[in-house]
């Protein structure tokens, strides 16, 4: 639940995200106190104040939207606001399973307009992409970006495949155009996030700490962020800096083991090139309540499109095996790079 939260805050952005609310707040406790007067209009009024925060939450909403998508939420949306209004207008006691029949048509709607929304280039690079046809998926890709060439998310979609195709030299380009063509946080940290990948899988380490960096500045509480700035900090060996941004990490509580494992392993690189024999040591013992992830680690590693990804990690994952298993010292990974 707070991780979708979380996930709605990004998508809004912080002002949008703390003006809806400020709105909901404002009209809840406003229709509380309404219940504590007990005046004879506090119905009429608890309505209008109902009305008023679904409307300002839908034009909040909406304004990040494109008008694409305007029109889409539009389709999905608006006929199960138009129940609830009109539950609350002349069927009250039914506003409970209005809420039921909302809910339902959001779901149906969701169903039913989704899919017929995406551009059939999106649909048809997808397809592509999953059958490892890169050339294909890219050619799809290049045709919707002709007509939409303002819309960040294509730029994604199309560095993604660019990266798996090995072509990190034109995705590099797509991730600044997402920056470029973005006004949302969250999207411009995720494509920071993709260049430093880039640029570390490349060996540039100054380029990807400075991706990262912004990466991080723009989104403080995200823990892949952290996670991509304490990996890249280990590199450059900035001890002190690796336990900072990892220890963020790990405090916004990562479910994912995996990602343990190597946070673990880096805090302990960083601890034992600090001389700390003592936290080196339980960072070893967090690390070892990690290893059922190995697998999952190498079965990963192992993949045909995984070369990236082994470029950048499978000596780390090698080395968080030896050390499980109790072949290297916690004192000697000080010296292991």
């Amino acid at each position: 639940m707070l991780k979708l939260l979380e996930r709605f805050r990004n998508f809004l952005g912080e002002g949008r995200f703390w003006m809806l609310v400020g709105l909901l707040v404002t009209t809840g406790i406003a229709s509380f106190a309404l219940v504590i007067v007990d005046s004879e209009r506090t119905v009429n009024t608890q309505t209008i104040l109902a009305l008023g925060a679904i409307v300002g939450a839908a034009v909040i909403i909406a304004s990040r939207l494109s008008a694409a998508q305007r029109i889409h939420w539009a389709a999905i949306l608006a006929p199960a606001v138009g129940i609830i209004v009109l539950s609350i207008l002349f069927y009250p006691q039914y506003l409970l399973a209005s809420f039921g029949a909302a809910f339902g048509w959001i779901i149906a709607g969701s169903m039913i307009f989704g899919r017929r929304n995406a551009p059939i280039q999106y649909r048809n690079a997808i397809k592509a992409m999953r059958k490892g046809d890169y050339k294909t998926a890219v050619s799809a890709m290049d045709e919707l970006i002709k007509e939409e060439s303002d819309n960040p998310n294509h730029y994604r979609l199309r560095g993604r495949i660019l990266r798996l195709w090995g072509k990190n030299g034109r995705a590099r380009h797509d991730y600044e155009a997402m920056i470029k063509h973005s006004t949302h946080d969250g999207i411009k940290a995720e494509a920071y996030n993709e260049l430093s990948e880039l640029e570390l899988q490349a060996k540039n380490y100054d380029k990807a700490l400075q991706a990262a960096q912004k990466a991080s500045d723009l989104l403080p509480d995200d823990w892949v962020a952290a996670y991509n700035l304490g990996m890249i900090q280990d590199r450059l060996g900035h001890s002190q800096d690796v336990i900072e941004n990892l220890q963020r990490a790990l405090d916004t509580k990562i479910k994912d083991a995996r990602h343990r494992l190597l946070i673990y392993l880096w805090m302990l690189r960083a601890y034992s090139r600090l001389g700390e024999t003592d936290k080196a040591q339980s960072a070893l013992d967090s690390l070892k309540q990690e290893k059922d992830s190995l697998a999952e680690w190498q079965q990963l590693l192992e993949a045909e499109d995984a070369g990236a990804l082994r470029t950048v990690l499978s000596d780390d994952v090698a080395l968080a095996e030896q050390l499980i298993k109790g072949d290297v010292d916690v004192l000697q990974i000080a010296k292991v790079r």
